[in-house]
């Protein structure tokens, strides 16, 4: 592993499997600052981080906690973290400005995959990217996500982009940066709550393995933008769409009457999602983030397994 800057902690744990060329899997930790309260979020970031111990890698949760840049928590970390009122969420624009003042904070998809990819790790499981947001060709309201994607060559297990985004916009914005989107076991995209969608996505596999050795090809040409692995919802946690579609309508219709747009958007539609659906999109939203640790931990495994005779 590279030297790191020096605001920079690594879980031993982590750096022991980075050092020995194990697998690893990154988590990010906005889910943990912005998604669900104290004691939920710490249950579920270590849920989360078992069941990819459970398949033969090593979970490293990503945050900043006063000025430190944490690569891995561990269980004090993680209770400290979970438990800070005042958060930031942090993206590529803010990272350095919460470690330089030195505040506490979740990073999004974009910072988890800048961080991973500066200490070596590979694959990063989430919930949803983030994305193009309706009406964008007015407020120019694209996720950094979709432009980090786009430069940084991580593998990024996700149930697609989120449902309360233009996920056709989102995907156009996907193609553009020269992200390979690769939909697991499905030919259709994901739509975060819902296995399926009508949106047909670009490329199909069937397996870890040959996920792995697609971005194996991918590092021999020195491709530099991320792999985008699409693996839908379980049948059993999912949402229909006539039902989650008239939540997310709702609290579109709710946010525009109200003026909020930046950065408050994702968190106020998740919440009146939430709200609306009286706690079935927090459960699906568990299920689909625990669904993708396990399949990125598959990924890592594979990755870091000896070549074939």
């Amino acid at each position: 592993m590279n030297a790191l800057p020096h605001f920079v902690d690594v879980h031993a744990d982590v750096l022991d499997a980075l050092n020995n060329q194990k697998p690893v899997v990154a988590l990010e930790s906005t889910i943990i600052t912005h998604g669900m309260p104290f004691p939920d979020n710490v249950d579920m970031a270590t849920s989360v981080e078992q069941e990819i111990r459970q398949r033969g890698a090593v979970p490293a949760t990503i945050a900043v906690l006063d000025g430190r840049l944490k690569i891995g928590l561990d269980a004090e970390e993680l209770s400290r973290l979970a438990k800070v009122t005042d958060a930031l969420k942090i993206s590529r624009a803010d990272i350095a400005f919460a470690i330089s003042q030195k505040k506490s904070a979740g990073t999004t998809v974009a910072a988890t995959m800048i961080v991973a990819r500066m200490a070596g790790i590979r694959v990063f499981a989430t919930g949803g990217i983030g994305g193009v947001h309706a009406g964008a060709e007015t407020s120019f309201d694209i996720s950094a996500d979709l432009t980090e994607l786009g430069k940084t060559d991580v593998m990024v297990v996700a149930a697609g982009a989120k449902a309360i985004l233009d996920v056709p916009k989102t995907l156009e914005v996907l193609e553009t940066q020269g992200v390979a989107v690769v939909g697991y076991r499905t030919d259709t995209l994901p739509a975060f709550w819902t296995a399926e969608s009508d949106l047909e996505i670009p490329l199909r596999l069937d397996s870890a393995n040959e996920i792995a050795e697609f971005q194996k090809v991918r590092d021999d040409l020195r491709l530099e933008a991320g792999l985008l692995v699409a693996n839908p919802i379980p049948a059993d946690d999912e949402i229909p769409s006539n039902i989650i579609n008239g939540y997310i309508e709702t609290a579109q219709s709710e946010m525009a009457a109200q003026g909020i747009s930046g950065k408050a958007v994702t968190p106020f539609l998740l919440q009146r999602i939430f709200e609306l659906s009286e706690g079935r999109s927090l459960k699906a939203n568990i299920a689909l983030v625990k669904n993708n640790a396990r399949l990125a931990a598959d990924i890592a495994v594979a990755f870091h397994a000896p070549p074939r005779p």
